[in-house]
């Protein structure tokens, strides 16, 4: 462990971090599979307004700096085009 004063208060900061950032992370999963299983799911504007909701929660999450930009950009991107797939026409 450290022994500096700054050392210390960087400890602390970091485990403060990590605690915050591993709730953002469990509840990104929760909208994420939740949306996921919407879209399993038979009703098309359940499945909709979950992947939306879920999206939102992703970015938010990339603005806080818990997730890289990309990183929510290409989940989102994922879960709106099963989204779409699930609302279109199957011909």
């Amino acid at each position: 462990m450290a022994d500096h004063v700054s050392a210390l208060k960087r400890n602390r900061q970091s485990l403060k971090r990590q605690a915050r950032n591993r709730q953002v992370r469990a509840r990104i999963r929760t909208f994420v599979r939740k949306a996921r299983e919407a879209i399993e799911g038979t009703d098309v504007a359940v499945a909709t307004t979950a992947a939306r909701t879920a999206e939102s929660e992703l970015a938010r999450a990339a603005r806080k700096g818990v997730l890289h930009r990309k990183t929510a950009a290409r989940r989102a991107s994922r879960l709106a085009k099963q989204a779409a797939a699930k609302a279109s026409p199957k011909s």
